[in-house]
């Protein structure tokens, strides 16, 4: 990777990208399991299992608002495949969840823990709400009736959701309450993402910025581009975003670009991003805090830059503008911000992408981490946690780096090779039930 002269929302939980940019999570994941069986000798059996969810639970869920009225909302949990132990993902609350994308990010999640080794299987799941139209009140009595529509499905060696979209550490406390009080015992084991008071592990919250944060410097360090004249920008300032922000300036990098929702800062010289109040702190404060050029999140994007980090959403590098990408090297920190299309045009263009499903995994390997913790009582203090993390994602990155130069592939073609060899050994170990 070349180095160039110093001329960015939500949270993730699972990722990846398809051949039109107008289709589903579900057709994207699909489309990507049959390109890695181009690699591999799978049995025509597992791969087949591997397109369809083992269950997708759809329920209704009855919602008094504060002003006494009743609205009812659908919810959703998809639990794609357990054959390497429980089923393990996000919840999210967003007006855009559909059953179909809960199947494909359940997918993700599948192929997520087989890359990081973790003995969890896929799932995901949501309410179809705008998180920003209920009070704190409405918010918890959603989440509440939610749980228990769901409870007979989850559990601590069953299905362990976590914080996506639109929830947070304190929707897993109202969760964890609400199953344990209907099960007669404290279960802190039934969610992870929890508040460190009541079971959750220390580190959660930054682990997915931190792991894209140690995936771009071994990467950079792999292409003989030291971090400190390395140029950074990150779409997105959310968890993610400015975890890894700020991290990579730590260790040298000079981070030129940031953005939120309501668009981006760019100076060639350098942000202070330690100085941007956090998105606990201050929600979309980038805009009014940073110092720099105003420009749009698209126009971050095509910044001339090292590395690009596309923190925020899905879908934001498009057939339509991968053309105009000229980072030498993507770091998805978000769940499937590159489309299909995309990823074959910067591939053509030799434009190194690192995929989701290792860059954002230090989420749910500290979820790993913190269900540990929650089975064996015993609390990891936050150094033990980012040591352990540490560990993982190298030890991860250097499982993909192998593929990358054994079979000669491009990096997310190595992450589908190592999480579907892990994955087919298991089923076939276990063999098919009559």
């Amino acid at each position: 990777m070349s180095s160039q002269q110093r001329s960015s929302s939500p949270t993730a939980d699972a990722p990846a990208s398809e051949a039109t940019d107008s289709e589903t999570a579900l057709e994207t994941a699909r489309r990507q399991l049959r390109r890695a069986t181009t690699h591999l000798e799978l049995d025509d059996t597992v791969v087949e299992r591997l397109k369809h969810p083992a269950k997708v639970h759809e329920v209704t869920i009855p919602l008094e608002r504060d002003d006494g009225s009743v609205e009812i909302f659908t919810g959703y949990r998809a639990q794609h495949d357990s054959v390497r132990g429980p089923f393990k993902g996000g919840l999210r609350y967003h007006p855009a969840v559909t059953r179909d994308e809960c199947v494909g990010l359940a997918m993700w999640m599948t192929w997520k823990c087989a890359v990081m080794d973790l003995p969890f299987g896929g799932a995901k799941g949501g309410i179809v709400v705008d998180p920003k139209s209920l009070s704190d009140d409405e918010k918890e009595r959603l989440t509440r009736r939610f749980t228990q529509e769901i409870r007979e499905v989850v559990g601590p060696t069953k299905d362990i959701p976590a914080p996506d979209m639109g929830t947070d550490p304190q929707t897993m406390a109202w969760l964890m309450d609400a199953y344990s009080m209907q099960e007669g015992e404290t279960i802190p084991g039934v969610v992870t993402g929890k508040p460190p008071a009541i079971g959750g592990s220390y580190g959660r919250e930054e682990a997915p910025g931190r792991s894209v944060a140690i995936v771009t410097r071994e990467t950079c360090a792999y292409y003989d581009s030291p971090l400190e004249e390395t140029t950074v920008a990150v779409q997105g300032f959310g968890s993610v975003g400015a975890n890894a922000a700020c991290l990579l300036e730590e260790w040298g990098a000079t981070v030129v670009a940031v953005s939120d929702v309501n668009g981006a800062v760019y100076d060639p010289a350098g942000i202070d991003v330690a100085a941007i109040p956090s998105h606990d702190e201050e929600p979309e404060a980038v805009t009014g805090n940073a110092e720099g050029t105003r420009i749009s999140n698209a126009e971050l994007l095509e910044l001339d830059v090292d590395v690009l980090i596309p923190a925020a959403v899905g879908n934001v590098i498009t057939e339509d503008n991968a053309a105009d990408v000229r980072a030498d090297l993507v770091v998805e920190g978000a769940n499937g911000p590159t489309t299909f299309a995309a990823d074959s045009i910067l591939a053509e263009r030799g434009i190194r992408v690192l995929p989701d499903i290792l860059a954002n995994a230090g989420g749910v390997t500290v979820s790993y981490f913190e269900w540990l913790q929650d089975i064996n009582r015993r609390t990891w203090s936050a150094e033990r946690v980012n040591e352990e993390l540490e560990a993982e994602i190298v030890g991860a990155w250097n499982d993909l780096r192998e593929e990358v130069e054994r079979r000669d592939v491009s990096w997310r073609d190595a992450a589908y090779v190592v999480a579907l060899s892990r994955i087919a050994d298991a089923h076939e170990a276990r063999g098919l039930w009559p």
